[in-house]
């Protein structure tokens, strides 16, 4: 039998901490709200819609800034299984690899081991979700005009992780007993993504075959 998401996957093992919503913010109303959708047993493709009369900039960060604490919690779990010696590379199976670029430290596309990789991801997200200027949380401070573009840059990525952990380190995900967590958050994502068109369906290649099965 599975266990329950908090007995399978230890906080203390997160990258990052949590990046929490502030009590009291049209933000936390949101996120409250996305949550008792999932916890009613809507069906995962209605829970990700926008709810009528709210702002599609807000729905996007609330989701953006929980898969990043979900998705980092998954491979914080998965990381003493993936090391720079038994993925040398951040990949996805033979056919797809991975390199890092970002506008400081590696201008051009690097070939990272996946731990370093993950790490540089991780680094990248909490800076952008906490940089008021691309994530404002005060009421009535606008959203960047290249808001949802920066949203599709962090999605691709995050799914990214999703690749490595299935292709590379699906049978620990199994002796973990976490499979059917890892798939419910998977799930979660990939409507969510294609609910707002948010990830190009060619980055979705690596993983189509088991979307078509497990998100029928």
């Amino acid at each position: 039998m599975a266990l329950c998401l908090k007995q399978v996957f230890n906080k203390d093992k997160t990258f990052r901490p949590r990046k929490k919503f502030e009590p009291g913010t049209q933000r936390f109303e949101l996120y409250k709200k996305a949550q008792a959708s999932l916890k009613s047993g809507l069906d995962l493709r209605t829970a990700v819609q926008l709810p009528p009369g709210e702002n599609i900039n807000d729905w996007i960060a609330v989701h953006v800034v929980d898969f990043f604490n979900r998705i980092n919690l998954i491979y914080g779990t998965m990381a003493e299984f993936c090391t720079a010696l038994s993925c040398p590379v951040m990949a996805g199976g033979l056919r797809y690899e991975y390199r890092w670029q970002d506008e400081h430290r590696y201008r051009r596309p690097a070939k990272l081991p996946a731990p370093q990789y993950m790490a540089m991801l991780m680094d990248w997200i909490e800076t952008l979700i906490n940089n008021e200027e691309i994530f404002p949380t005060r009421v009535g401070v606008p959203f960047p005009k290249n808001f949802q573009q920066v949203c599709t840059k962090i999605l691709t990525r995050l799914f990214r992780v999703f690749v490595h952990v299935y292709i590379h380190h699906f049978d620990s995900i199994i002796s973990l007993g976490a499979e059917a967590h890892v798939n419910t958050c998977y799930k979660h994502f990939y409507y969510f993504i294609r609910e707002f068109s948010l990830v190009d369906h060619r980055e979705l290649e690596p993983l189509r075959e088991m979307t078509e099965r497990i998100c029928h």
